[in-house]
């Protein structure tokens, strides 16, 4: 079978564009996608619900630097704390790589906390809410993951299998009368003559055998793939039941589900995935899984208590909207 009919090439440059001594990263883009977006449709959630949308722009804030700061600290204290150790200064060094979900989990329950405690909102009201958001961020993030062609999962041989030739820390080896996988793409790394510019691959399909000291990339699952649809089926589920209750949505209700769905899918999703470093190598379970479980203790506690805080069933923000809007408007029309 042809390499391109049995698995699919991704071969796209992380880069969009350089102009000057800055980098325009596709994975940037994404990143910051759900922070632009995801103002509008908290705008209209918190208009639907009679809270002024003035407040979507304080809790963005909020939710930019609770996001980065956890995703930064979080891949610095779980994946590489030797490196933190030996140079707390490359926590401040983003450029270089290095974001985790489980982090950002932890920086973005912070900065709600945070704007609820400041602002007089309820906890679990602006998590419910902020949620459907984050729903969206994650979609958004794993199409930055499959961008830069990281985070790839094992290799396998379904028809929607990727092939990520960029993906230098996963090429493969085989001997010569070694059968090299269909749809396998021989790799070679090629310094940029260009300074400041990174390596470039080259590629070729593999039509027969392989030099012991051929580099190979196999086909794999997609898994950026997987969790970014799970992501938009999270952000429609979680949408559609708040859209039905809106104000009187059960206080904990969203925030618990989403918590439940998505970390048992990262913890299920792991099990198709290489593994991110070098020490979780030989586990049973790796690093992404073990952060999730209690994630998901924790997701299923309030879920079950949602809604059933006689004093409080449905959460509490200032229903502020009227008496701005009315304050906004001249003397004469008031």
């Amino acid at each position: 079978m042809p390499p391109f009919l049995a698995a699919i090439f991704w071969n796209v440059n992380p880069i969009i564009a350089h102009l000057g001594p800055v980098t325009l990263r596709w994975y940037g883009l994404f990143f910051m996608l759900p922070f632009v977006v995801g103002t509008f449709i908290l705008t209209h959630i918190y208009r639907s619900e009679r809270v002024s949308p003035q407040w979507v722009d304080v809790i963005t804030i909020y939710m930019l630097i609770g996001t980065i700061v956890g995703a930064r600290l979080g891949h610095m204290l779980f994946y590489d704390f030797e490196a933190l150790m030996a140079d707390p200064m490359v926590v401040f060094k983003i450029w270089q790589g290095g974001l985790a979900s489980h982090g950002a989990t932890i920086g973005i329950l912070f900065a709600c906390w945070l704007f609820a405690r400041n602002n007089k909102f309820d906890y679990l009201w602006v998590l419910d809410r902020i949620v459907i958001v984050v729903a969206l961020g994650g979609a958004c993030i794993r199409t930055g993951n499959l961008m830069n062609s990281e985070i790839v999962g094992k290799p396998t041989d379904v028809a929607w299998a990727f092939v990520f030739p960029r993906d230098v820390e996963h090429w493969k080896q085989f001997a010569p009368n070694q059968p090299v996988p269909a749809g396998s793409y021989a790799v070679q790394r090629i310094a940029s003559p260009e300074k400041g510019r990174e390596a470039e691959v080259v590629s070729r399909p593999i039509t027969g055998a392989v030099t012991a000291d051929t580099n190979v990339a196999v086909p794999r699952h997609p898994t950026q793939i997987y969790e970014a649809l799970f992501c938009i089926f999270l952000l429609v589920l979680l949408y559609s039941m708040w859209n039905r209750t809106k104000d009187r949505t059960p206080r904990g209700q969203l925030f618990g589900l989403f918590v439940v769905l998505l970390f048992t899918q990262r913890f299920l999703g792991e099990f198709l995935k290489e593994n991110q470093v070098e020490f979780e190598n030989g586990h049973l379970f790796n690093q992404g899984q073990l952060l999730s479980i209690p994630l998901i203790l924790i997701g299923i506690w309030v879920l079950w208590r949602a809604g059933k805080d006689p004093k409080n069933p449905y959460g509490y923000a200032p229903r502020d909207l009227e008496e701005k809007e009315a304050a906004a408007l001249p003397p004469t029309a008031r």
